[in-house]
């Protein structure tokens, strides 16, 4: 198995260089060059999360790693979490039930993806005697989930950029209170595409990595990432029904890895009936599925904050993936201007969504009443990036056939303001979370200056 970018100039790719390379040297993004097709006769005589991963994972590592290392990587790889199952599935009522994420040390989905990301680079940086700097912005949940993931392992050093503003104070607290030489986190004095954009640069540049390290992405634009969220999509399908009938997944989203992981698993065959978009105010992708207008515009603060991104970065795999039919030409044009100009597909391309996607936005006020709602029906408190996932769903959920499963992505602990305007209480809080409350902050606090964080990473990078 070799990957290949999707705009078409990089190339014959093995799993290590794109697990290492994060983006493509032509600015898109890695993909398999084929789509492995999961045993899915064995997947059901299976029980646990781990035993899945281990009939998904090696469909893509051949390039690099026998079978045999990377199945005993996988005994080790996800830790810390607080239910053996890792996803548990909460039944509200005859078709919908809750795809509970949120079992893992940072308490969000993301545990899963970083987990085997930084269990993977910490194996090739000792195969190579090298090091790595992990360096990332976060709106949310990233962060902390890459911290936790990175934090073990030596051979990493991990430097946040963490915006000032829209998150809650657990989030921030579990970021800013790792007391551990090999993380960093900066607050920094500017929005989550301040951030961004020096993390952008950086990978551009370079210039502040010593000759032997390596640069990594922990956002999900690293396909090593989505491979980790599609082996719960199997998972959940096979205690759902046992794989025998095609589900609807109801998916919180901001930067679209999770969709496309959704999307990934339905094109190695697991069956899928419809994967319905929910975003809030943050709407490009609603705009997108329903209008055909895929276009930036202004980051609104909202209820929701991991999902309050103006760019969905992984829907340029999807562009290239269903709509351009794997046309590497087509992807490379629609992004040549790109945000400047927005991409509008031709009718007949954009009307193939119709096959597979829904989509739907959710404004605040929505939110508040979802959760209220869903405590009041079933007696299940639940987050507001899940309140999005599930508004969507009961307000199309005529056009929806069959069950659906709404993907929790974050335990409701981690919004602890949000729930008490709400009128709700928490009647349960991990540990991991309560700790966070008693321990230092140890931020530092850099203005958003590409500069002065570069001198940063230099000055630290010893």
């Amino acid at each position: 198995m070799l990957f290949h970018s999707t705009r078409g100039k990089d190339h014959n790719r093995t799993f290590e260089e794109v697990l290492m390379q994060g983006l493509a040297a032509d600015g898109g993004l890695f993909m398999p060059d084929v789509w492995p097709q999961v045993d899915i006769e064995k997947i059901k005589t299976l029980d646990s999360f781990i035993d899945v991963a281990k009939c998904i994972v090696p469909l893509f590592t051949k390039s690099s790693f026998s079978d045999d290392e990377v199945l005993e990587l996988l005994d080790d790889t996800w830790h810390d979490f607080s239910k053996e199952n890792f996803a548990a599935i909460h039944k509200l009522d005859d078709t919908k039930s809750i795809l509970e994420l949120f079992h893992g040390p940072t308490a969000a989905f993301k545990d899963f993806g970083l987990q085997l990301a930084a269990a993977f680079f910490n194996k090739s940086l000792l195969k190579q005697n090298k090091t790595a700097i992990v360096l990332g912005a976060t709106s949310g949940d990233t962060g902390s989930a890459a911290i936790d993931a990175c934090k073990r392992f030596d051979s990493i050093k991990s430097f946040i950029l963490l915006p000032d503003g829209n998150m809650s104070e657990v989030q921030r607290r579990q970021m800013t209170t790792v007391d551990s030489p090999n993380v960093f986190t900066l607050r920094v004095n500017g929005t989550f595409d301040d951030c961004q954009d020096i993390v952008k640069q950086a990978f551009n540049e370079r210039s502040f990595l010593k000759d032997d390290q390596f640069l990594l992405a922990v956002n999900s634009i690293n396909w090593v990432r989505i491979i980790g969220q599609i082996c719960y999509y199997f998972y959940a399908s096979l205690k759902t029904n046992e794989l025998k009938d095609p589900l609807n997944f109801s998916v919180p989203t901001g930067n679209f890895g999770n969709v496309f992981a959704c999307y990934s698993a339905y094109k190695m065959g697991m069956p899928l009936n419809k994967i319905l978009v929910a975003v809030n105010d943050n709407n490009i992708l609603h705009r997108f599925f329903s209008d055909n207008d895929y276009s930036r515009s202004k980051v609104s603060e909202t209820l929701s904050p991991s999902m309050d991104i103006s760019i969905a970065s992984n829907f340029e795999r999807l562009l290239y993936d269903f709509y351009s039919e794997r046309d590497s030409s087509i992807c490379d044009q629609f992004y040549r201007n790109f945000p400047k100009s927005p991409i509008n597909l031709e009718k007949h391309m954009w009307e193939k969504s119709k096959d597979l996607f829904m989509s739907y936005s959710v404004d605040d006020f929505s939110t508040v009443k979802a959760m209220k709602d869903t405590y009041a029906s079933y007696n299940y408190l639940i987050d507001p990036h899940t309140a999005v996932a599930i508004e969507a769903v009961d307000q199309i959920n005529e056009k929806l056939n069959g069950n659906t499963l709404i993907l929790s992505t974050a335990h409701p602990a981690k919004f602890p303001e949000i729930i008490k305007d709400a009128d709700l209480e928490l009647s349960e809080i991990p540990k991991t979370l309560l700790d966070v409350y008693n321990l230092k902050e140890r931020a530092t606090h850099m203005p958003a200056s590409k500069e002065l964080i570069f001198d940063f990473i230099i000055k630290n990078n010893l």
